[in-house]
């Protein structure tokens, strides 16, 4: 029996403007390699670098009818790491990158990593992660809110991390990239308005 092999046909490619996965910037990804290749169903892929001279990352794109729907690596959620321990970031950029690979249940057990990670650096103690959110409270100064967000990232994680827990299997995309938001602004507050005002300051002129 023979079976007729379609023919791919390929086209000269065009940048594409997205968030490079490996330097964080919005870029227009400018095209290499071979010419994008048509897969069918006017699906087509191909290879693109970014512009950064300080990155060129490469990442694999897939295109329906010219518009990109996917890109390898993934770009993640936009975060700045300045001023923050290189223990925390690790955390959280792992959290991050789960994320982005549709990993969601195991991005809520790193968003509560991260957690751990805080509550250690600012030298919380207790016999748990509740505990030690508890004593964080008496250290630092931050809103309420975000102490409060704190236990509801812990609870979170616990959920992903119990097979016992009823929503195991119910971590939502909408759960994690809010999750995600109140890290990012928990950190915020920890790590970085102090620099931030402190650059503030240092640019006032002397009366």
């Amino acid at each position: 029996m023979k079976f007729k092999v379609r023919q791919k046909t390929a086209f000269n490619p065009s940048p594409v403007s997205i968030r490079c996965p490996h330097c964080g910037k919005q870029a227009a990804m400018a095209p290499i390699g071979q010419p994008d290749v048509d897969v069918g169903n006017n699906i087509w892929c191909g290879q693109r670098e970014c512009p950064n001279p300080e990155c060129r990352g490469h990442v694999f794109v897939v295109l329906h009818q010219g518009r990109i729907v996917q890109a390898y690596p993934p770009a993640t959620i936009d975060f700045n790491s300045e001023g923050i321990p290189a223990n925390v970031v690790r955390s959280f950029d792992e959290a991050l990158r789960c994320h982005a690979t549709g990993c969601f249940m195991a991005s809520a057990l790193m968003v509560r990593r991260t957690l751990e990670e805080v509550c250690l650096d600012k030298g919380a103690t207790g016999k748990d992660l509740k505990s030690r959110i508890t004593d964080l409270r008496s250290k630092i100064i931050v809103p309420n809110e975000l102490f409060d967000a704190m236990d509801e990232l812990r609870l979170l994680g616990n959920n992903a991390a119990h097979i016992e827990a009823q929503s195991y299997d119910k971590v939502s995309t909408e759960e994690v990239e809010v999750a995600i938001e109140f890290a990012k602004e928990m950190l915020k507050a920890l790590y970085q308005y102090s620099g931030l005002l402190s650059k503030l300051r240092g640019l006032k002129k002397s009366p």
